[in-house]
């Protein structure tokens, strides 16, 4: 598609969204997800106490309760039920969610002195203790920080460039050395904590882990490849590849969500225009192809578009980060941003994306990993995370207060 034609099908998509997108009563929204807090806290008890080392983790279409997995190295997902439980007392100030915040957080204590399994310490200990530091500051919670952003640096490759991804893939799948694009929620970690006591390497590997995905992980229309595999000796890339998209060469969604919002906090963190450039065009790509409704099929060449699986989790993830984006531009393209958002997040409020009744989880209709044919269809933890996230954003925004909570 020629920049023109791009142009100007983005100008008609913004336009519609314009008119037809409302105001989202943020407080009435936040209330469901108190109350699927409240379900879900009471399933997890049952009949005897909790097991505040056993994370939610996803809901089958077919089911109702939640399939929890143990609090460990290995299990990626573990620190957003912690941060679901730190955004739900943000918003009802309950000294009772905030105890509940405090032991499931502790399960995951351990991180700060564990050596660094894969990548995912980011989204395990700032999605939990970041949220946590955040609304309480406590000396505790910053010390885990700190040490968990050591743990992840120790991942750190000056040849490539980059943090290496998933240690176990190089002899699995003869990966010499991988990174992939979830990679970049990880780095908030790092420009936080070398912000609030860590050293300045934590920013610089921050710094170089975006800059060389951003050559090397994107193509000439700005999607993005999930893996690049790289080269240990010479740094070079060999060749980009999928793992839970559809094709080498598609656009995976969540994929394509997680950039978006890692060069989001790339600029917030850095003040680079290069990276406000950047999240634009990622952006933009990714807007031009989505449903009506804004919550995209699991990949944007899904062979059995229209009746592939959708994925609420990026339209949350992508939600959230728009939101946030749109702070930092003015005029038409800050409103055209928000308005998109806000479109997503009506999608999101909508029956046809809340579980209500039926499960207590927050939203149904996300994909995790469609060529392993798991969690398809499924309500899972981490789109639940970044709804009520965003949720949180739009309310602080249309409140004139920050974005980000501070």
């Amino acid at each position: 598609m020629n920049k023109l034609v791009l142009g100007l099908t983005l100008l008609c998509f913004y336009g519609c969204s314009q008119r037809s997108v409302g105001i989202i009563d943020a407080d009435k929204a936040l209330d469901y997800c108190t109350v699927q807090v409240g379900r879900t806290l009471n399933e997890l008890k049952g009949d005897s106490v909790i097991d505040y080392t056993m994370m939610p983790r996803n809901i089958m279409d077919s089911l109702t309760t939640w399939e929890c997995h143990k609090a460990t190295k290995e299990e990626w997902t573990s620190g957003f039920w912690p941060g679901i439980l730190w955004y739900d007392y943000e918003y009802t100030h309950s000294a009772a969610i905030k105890s509940e915040a405090e032991k499931f957080t502790s399960s995951l204590s351990f991180l700060a002195h564990t050596p660094a399994y894969d990548h995912d310490l980011g989204f395990l200990v700032f999605c939990s203790y970041g949220n946590a530091y955040r609304l309480t500051k406590n000396p505790v919670y910053k010390q885990v920080i700190l040490n968990t952003a050591d743990t992840l640096a120790t991942l750190f490759n000056p040849v490539v460039g980059t943090i290496l991804s998933w240690p176990r893939e190089v002899k699995l799948h003869n990966w010499p050395y991988n990174t992939i694009m979830d990679n970049m929620i990880n780095l908030e970690l790092l420009f936080w904590a070398s912000k609030n006591g860590g050293s300045q390497r934590l920013y610089d590997i921050a710094v170089s882990h975006a800059d060389k995905t951003m050559k090397c992980q994107f193509r000439p229309d700005y999607t993005s490849y999930h893996v690049a595999i790289y080269d240990t000796i010479t740094g070079n890339l060999i060749k980009g590849v999928t793992h839970q998209g559809y094709a080498d060469n598609s656009m995976w969604s969540r994929g394509q969500a997680w950039a978006i919002y890692g060069y989001t906090v790339c600029y917030r963190e850095t003040h680079d225009p290069k990276y406000l450039v950047f999240v634009q065009k990622i952006t933009d790509v990714y807007l031009n192809d989505l449903p009506k409704d804004g919550v995209p099929y699991w990949d944007f060449s899904a062979p059995d578009i229209p009746n592939a699986p959708r994925d609420a989790s990026a339209a949350a993830i992508v939600a959230s980060a728009l939101l946030e984006l749109s702070t930092y531009l003015e005029g038409e393209k800050a409103a055209q941003y928000k308005n998109a958002a806000t479109k997503m997040l009506e999608s999101l409020n909508s029956s046809a994306y809340r579980s209500g009744k039926s499960k207590p989880s927050f939203l149904l209709h996300s994909t995790g990993h469609w060529p392993e044919h798991s969690e398809v269809d499924a309500s899972i933890i981490y789109a639940d995370y970044y709804y009520i996230e965003a949720l949180l954003r739009y309310k602080r925004l249309n409140d004139g207060e920050n974005v980000l909570g501070h």
